[in-house]
């Protein structure tokens, strides 16, 4: 039985352990205190309240053990309390906790900027700013896109997410749960089609090559390329439901942007640091972006976020425009750079991709066997399964979907949700899960499929 250290030292052994029912006595008293007292509108996808975790396991105060299957949604990449993380946050908080970095600067938020212009894909001259989450990476990104541009239109996709600011909100794309009821919202926002291939009218070969050909046909006649300032996009849609773009669908849309001055921005918010078997997903297709946005896997379960990019449009915006109180945190800086150390010198790139090799081998397998998954996609550590009613027919099938996942809660593996429709099982595990836990829950996700 193998064991990893959480952050305080303690070992956590890596096993699944089930004591109560799931969740137990403790989190369910928990959460009548929450109900009292969180916000209504602050959800859980699993209301299982967690004592520590490390590795590919979450403790829950009732002392059950879960394999973790979702990261914190792509977050602890490098797996919870990584040693290294822990050692240099602690060391900073030891040293100071914030100063602002507009009031009185300090290195390691130069440190994490050099470090995101080195490993960000280009090898032209860049700039990095450091912000507090991926949405407000994302607002910052149109910022600077229209100052460089002095344009204002923004084109985003179907299916898209970026965020629930409210510029971010009139980007993404699904109204419930994100938009509903929360407008106005930003004007000079257009929707243009995503290469979805699973649903593309015409099949799946068809679908990046004519997805690309109807934005560009639609941008030209709707919005005027002159008009534009940037097109926005996930190279791997997340909440959408990761959706990969059908090939040639990305490099035709970026080669329309560098013929229109159009800046082009990759929102590598969930996809970023390794998670889809490259250190970001756009190099997947030789795609190097203009500006890119990066949060969640940056820090280790620490809040940062940065918008990185050419140095001309970086430096293009007047000075105090950028910036906020709490971006760029000393503490989250140090945790930044421990998290980078740790994908780079634990070849967590390839293990992202031997992850995905045995995620994608047993999926395709169990979808063979039921013709309820539709679809099965993704890369690296970052894979789906999309439910349909059955073989022949794509109608979305959510109410599967709540079965298996109530299942898999059960018995004591996290799993994520998503999609448009409601009927995509999501799986984000920790990069640094061992082989017998992610092949353990898989045959969890493999018996709530049977139990159908």
């Amino acid at each position: 039985m193998a064991s990893t250290a959480d952050g305080t030292g303690t070992e956590i052994a890596q096993e699944r352990r089930i004591v109560t029912e799931i969740p137990g006595p403790k989190s369910r008293a928990l959460q009548e205190r929450r109900l009292k007292a969180v916000a209504q509108g602050v959800g859980s996808n699993l209301p299982v309240y967690v004592e520590r975790a490390g590795g590919g396991i979450v403790e829950d105060i009732d002392g059950n053990a879960l394999i973790d299957f979702g990261a914190g949604i792509a977050v602890t990449n490098v797996g919870n309390a990584d040693p290294r993380v822990v050692e240099r946050a602690q060391e900073q908080l030891a040293r100071f906790t914030h100063t602002c970095f507009m009031v009185n600067p300090y290195e390691s938020y130069v440190e994490v900027c050099e470090a995101l212009n080195r490993v960000t894909p280009g090898d032209h001259e860049k700039r990095s700013i450091l912000l507090n989450s991926g949405a407000e990476a994302v607002e910052n990104a149109v910022k600077i896109a229209r100052s460089a541009t002095g344009r204002q239109s923004v084109v985003v996709f179907d299916h898209a997410y970026h965020g629930r600011t409210n510029l971010t909100m009139a980007l993404t794309a699904k109204n419930m749960p994100y938009k509903h009821g929360f407008g106005p919202f930003a004007g000079e926002v257009y929707r243009m089609p995503m290469a979805y291939p699973f649903r593309w009218a015409t099949g799946a070969d068809n679908c990046g090559p004519e997805a690309a050909r109807q934005v560009i046909d639609q941008i030209t006649k709707q919005v005027g390329p002159e008009n534009v300032a940037a097109v926005l996009i996930e190279p791997i849609q997340g909440e959408g439901g990761f959706i990969e773009p059908g090939p040639g669908f990305l490099p035709a849309v970026v080669e329309f942007c560098r013929a229109n001055g159009i800046v082009f921005i990759a929102d590598e918010v969930q996809t970023g640091f390794a998670r889809t078997g490259d250190m970001f997903a756009c190099e997947h297709e030789g795609i190097v972006p203009d500006l890119i946005t990066t949060a969640k896997g940056i820090a280790g379960g620490l809040p940062l976020a940065a918008v990185t990019g050419r140095a001309e449009l970086m430096d293009a915006v007047h000075g105090g425009g950028l910036g906020g109180t709490y971006g760029g945190n000393p503490a989250a800086c140090a945790a930044a750079l421990a998290s980078l150390e740790a994908i780079e010198s634990g070849g967590l790139v390839e293990r992202a991709r031997a992850v995905g090799e045995t995620m994608l081998g047993r999926l395709h397998a169990l979808a063979a066997k039921h013709d309820i998954i539709g679809d099965v996609r993704g890369r690296g550590a970052m894979v789906a399964i999309e439910l349909v009613k059955g073989a022949g027919d794509t109608t979305p099938n959510p109410e599967a979907l709540a079965r298996v996942v109530a299942h898999c809660h059960s018995q004591g593996l996290v799993l994520l949700t998503a999609g448009t429709y409601g009927n995509v099982i999501r799986m984000l595990p920790p990069l640094v899960i061992g082989d017998d836990l992610l092949d353990e829950g898989l045959s969890v996700i493999e018996e709530a499929f049977a139990r159908l």
